[in-house]
């Protein structure tokens, strides 16, 4: 995104945000003596009911801001910039009161309209079909689009600052026309942007003659392209031919969204049209979709162009380039990792008898000055080796210490001699890691891994096909990181190398984690869930693989596929004791998806059945007390909150009190909608205090008093702050799942 130009700020803005500063800076708000007090912040910005989250979002966003451009251009509307802010009182009230409102959408309708907010609201952008599927807080835009927005506009307009709500009206030519946060009232607001447009005249109105879709694909327009999309999805085949052969003979860049659902169609010459058209395109957004493509193809040549588009894409974009390289070598064996040669040695099926090895080495300790003394290349290496194996099961560390720093001296020496290859290569890298001089051993471990070792199974094996893995991993870096091509055959090695590992005796979750993500990275995703899946049912009790088996299935199917996905795992007869725990979290992130896009119901019995799955987890492991009873806490704040927003203020006194007794030290953890037990409770005191009744009231306040004071303190990032909290950026959820 290009860089934007600002201008000052004009009018009476500057001297609402002064004021508004002032009021932030004292314990009571200041202004001219004749102002009433100015009122609370519950009061200005009034939470959005159950009712008014189920009205539609009624603006009319732009998916990109090079989509915004275009339209501003076309149309010569300026644009109007609005940053919203999950669990912020005041972005609350936006999203889900003033943004569904006729009068307000009218207002917004002088501005091409953009959107930014770095929370996620529903789990996919696309379903199975390709499909959009739109963020069910801001309507038309998907949670992906409002996201990948919000970098760009921080560097153009947001002044190194993230607050919420914000909104930045935007001229023709870049210029701002004003850009309006920390206002004492939505009015403030609204007036700015009123004003923003008042000197201009209105725009015309639309024309009568419907077009179709053939000829809205010229247009940018994010409810144009929706429409395009409608006629696709729900027209026959000549119509959805007709589209595609119209954005196969344009010179343009290609529709990617309509693209999307052309290569999920059945007819596979539907789909070839789909592929022909996505390899014209040049931007950086048609990667992951190139990918996906690429993904459901086996034949060389149909790949080809598609590998030629990143390739071409890749001039300017350093992932693009890097995929082009990795794709093409992802699938080739490697020439360093003998696989095969691996997996029969550490079955016992090839290879040196241990005991034979294990003899060997005796040998060489017992003649250990002799070797010394004598120009024995060979008898170096393996003096060094036995070393090795004897410092690996030497318990204590400062003898074993010593003991490699004799093997890298017999190593040292045979190179000296003359000794030269993967062996002694690999007794110097085993060496230098283990005393701690890991950039060495990573140096030397790229030429190591060519052979497999006497002992397979062992510690060290394990270790240099680690060190192996990361030197090709770093390299792999360190050229993307200059813009240089790679050799392909690093990728395979690298895949080979984790295939080994994960078989290994002494290989560990982080070796497949990283597998996992690397194979993500570069769009191998099916390969990627057989890695996911052979880890977690040899490290079932891991919460990074969990962490990435959420993510997938939230990717791949819902909300509730996520959590059926967890009771099939607890079905199996071998089903771990620490599954039920899992399943438990799993259940929480699905009432907070539940709850973001505005089904309280829903959530309140996720809730319950996560709940459910920590009380089950603590009967099949009692160690696991304190986590269980952290998110059973956790479930029961998240539940207040979601009845306190039906207007159930009884019952979120009762949840809320469970939550504080069950673990009161969670009282202060943000949930993944940045909401604490204390935030809800701070809420329901100011609704009781109103409204009552006064025995809630003063069983809520005694709860609180109770707690911690720490606990009760404002958020790390909402303090040292004058005055009250103001509405500004608050970390991402803390599940980012």
């Amino acid at each position: 995104m290009p860089r934007l130009l600002r201008s000052p700020r004009r009018g009476a803005l500057p001297l609402l945000l002064l004021l508004a500063s002032l009021a932030t800076a004292q314990d009571a708000p200041i202004g001219p003596p004749a102002l009433p007090p100015r009122p609370s912040r519950e009061a200005t910005w009034p939470a959005p009911t159950a009712e008014d989250w189920a009205r539609p979002c009624l603006i009319a966003w732009q998916r990109s801001w090079a989509d915004a451009l275009a339209v501003s251009k076309e149309t010569g509307k300026p644009i109007l910039v609005c940053v919203n802010m999950d669990g912020e009182i005041a972005s609350e009230h936006y999203a889900g009161v003033r943004y569904r409102q006729p009068g307000i959408a009218a207002l917004y309708e002088r501005y091409v309209c953009v959107i930014a907010s770095v929370y996620r609201h529903t789990p996919r952008d696309h379903d199975e079909h390709g499909a959009r599927i739109p963020c069910p807080r801001f309507g038309s835009v998907t949670c992906g689009e409002h996201i990948a927005i919000e970098p760009g506009l921080y560097e153009g307009f947001f002044e190194g600052q993230r607050v919420a709500p914000r909104h930045v009206g935007v001229e023709l030519d870049g210029r701002e026309m004003y850009d309006v946060f920390y206002a004492w009232s939505t009015e403030a607001v609204f007036d700015a942007i009123r004003t923003g447009v008042a000197d201009r005249p209105p725009p015309p109105p639309p024309s009568q003659v419907e077009r179709s879709p053939l000829e809205l694909l010229d247009s940018r327009d994010g409810l144009d392209r929706s429409r395009v999309e409608a006629a696709f999805a729900q027209g026959d085949a000549a119509t959805r031919r007709a589209l595609l052969e119209a954005v196969v003979a344009r010179a343009d860049e290609p529709p990617l969204e309509l693209l999307r659902l052309a290569l999920q169609d059945p007819d596979p010459a539907l789909a070839a049209l789909a592929r022909s058209a996505l390899a014209r395109a040049a931007t950086a957004e048609a990667v992951e979709l190139i990918l996906q493509a690429l993904g459901r193809l086996t034949d060389p040549g149909a790949r080809e162009p598609l590998l030629a588009a990143l390739e071409r894409i890749g001039a300017g974009s350093p992932r693009a380039r890097t995929l082009a390289i990795a794709y093409r070598g992802l699938a080739a064996p490697s020439r360093d990792v003998d696989v095969e040669g691996w997996t029969r040695s550490l079955a016992g099926e090839a290879g040196t008898p241990p005991a034979v090895v294990a003899a060997r080495r005796a040998e060489r300790l017992a003649a250990q000055d002799e070797i010394l003394l004598g120009d024995d290349a060979q008898a170096h290496v393996e003096l060094a080796e036995a070393l090795l194996a004897q410092a690996d099961g030497e318990s204590d560390r400062e003898s074993a210490r010593y003991l490699r720093l004799d093997a890298r001296r017999a190593a040292q020496e045979a190179q000296r001699l003359g000794a030269y290859g993967p062996r002694v290569n690999a007794a110097l890298a085993l060496a230098d890691a283990h005393l701690g001089d890991r950039d060495a051993a990573l140096a030397l471990a790229g030429s190591a891994a060519g052979l497999v070792p006497d002992d397979p199974g062992g510690r060290d094996a394990m270790l240099l096909l680690a060190l192996f893995a990361q030197s090709r991993l770093s390299a792999i870096a360190d050229a993307s990181r200059a813009r240089a091509d790679w050799p392909a055959a690093w990728l395979s090695d690298v895949h080979a190398a984790y295939e080994v590992l994960a078989r290994h005796p002494f290989g560990d979750d982080e070796q497949v984690l990283m597998h996992h993500d690397l194979l993500r990275w570069f769009g191998a995703s099916a390969t990627a869930a057989e890695v996911l899946d052979a880890g977690l049912r040899r490290f079932p009790g891991s919460p990074r693989l969990h962490d990435r088996l959420r993510a997938q299935l939230l990717e791949s199917g819902s909300v509730l596929g996520l959590e059926a996905a967890y009771e099939q795992r607890l079905a199996a007869p071998d089903a771990p004791p620490c599954l039920s725990g899992f399943a438990g979290y799993a259940a929480l992130v699905a009432a907070e998806y539940q709850r973001r896009a505005g089904h309280p119901d829903e959530a309140l019995a996720a809730y319950e059945r996560g709940i459910a799955h920590y009380e089950r987890s603590l009967q099949l492991d009692a160690d696991g007390r304190a986590d269980a009873d952290h998110y059973i806490a956790m479930a029961l704040a998240g539940e207040a909150r979601v009845v306190l927003e039906q207007g159930d203020a009884p019952r979120a006194v009762e949840r809320l009190l469970l939550s504080f007794a069950r673990k009161p030290s969670a009282a202060a953890t943000l949930d993944g909608l940045s909401v604490s037990a204390v935030d809800t409770a701070r809420l329901l005191l100011a609704r009781l205090s109103s409204e009552g009744p006064e025995e809630l009231r003063a069983r809520l306040e005694q709860a609180l008093d109770g707690l911690d004071a720490a606990l009760l303190l404002p958020p790390v990032f909402e303090r040292g702050q004058p005055g009250e909290a103001s509405p500004g950026a608050r970390p991402g959820p803390r599940r980012g799942d």
